[in-house]
């Protein structure tokens, strides 16, 4: 019986002890590989289209374990549909990649850069097909090994930075054909001291 509470008592400790590793000041850079960056995209109908989209570089700014600044280029070249397969996939891919959405010829990034945080919620300046605006969204950090985790769900109005295709914001009478100008990112960083 002591054994296990001796066991217990171990396994307690470990957890909270990983659960309060304090984040040490510095640079964090981010691991492209290691971080991921997820869309949902849906239809006014409900129907929806999911994807990803890479970050090139990055990293964050922490300042008494907490986001003081931060800056991080997305590859729009990297666009990706998971939820189709072979001609679908191929055919919405390049729709996306297109003048009608994010025209990845022309605008091959995207950039964000932290100006404020409030508490755990960060302000930054979003920048898609030249076009700059504001957004904000908590974000959750820890500590893993010496490794920074963050992650967050960020909340876009594609009509503000020129996505015009299926928005009624733009166009009359789409009925069951509107898309959603509202685009969820699921972003998970990954990165190390240095």
């Amino acid at each position: 019986m002591k054994k296990q509470l001796s066991f217990f008592s171990a396994i307690a400790a470990f957890l909270v002890l990983t659960a309060f590793t304090p984040i040490s000041d510095g640079f964090y850079r981010i691991s492209s590989s290691e971080s991921s960056v997820n869309w949902v995209a849906s239809k006014v109908t409900g129907s929806t289209h999911t994807g990803t989209v890479s970050i090139t570089e990055g990293g964050l700014q922490i300042v008494g374990g907490a986001i003081e600044g931060g800056k991080f280029t997305i590859d729009m070249t990297s666009i990706n549909v998971t939820d189709l397969d072979g001609g679908m996939k191929t055919k919405l891919e390049g729709h996306l990649h297109s003048a009608d959405f994010f025209d990845t010829e022309k605008f091959k990034t995207a950039n964000l850069s932290i100006v404020n945080v409030d508490g755990s919620t960060v302000i930054a300046n979003l920048t898609i097909k030249g076009i700059t605006h504001q957004v904000q969204f908590p974000v959750d950090l820890s500590i893993e090994n010496g490794v920074l985790k963050a992650s967050a769900t960020i909340e876009v109005d594609r009509s503000k930075y020129d996505v015009r295709y299926g928005s009624d914001s733009f166009f009359d009478n789409l009925g069951n054909k509107a898309i959603d100008n509202i685009i969820k990112f699921e972003v998970k960083l990954s990165g190390n001291a240095g």
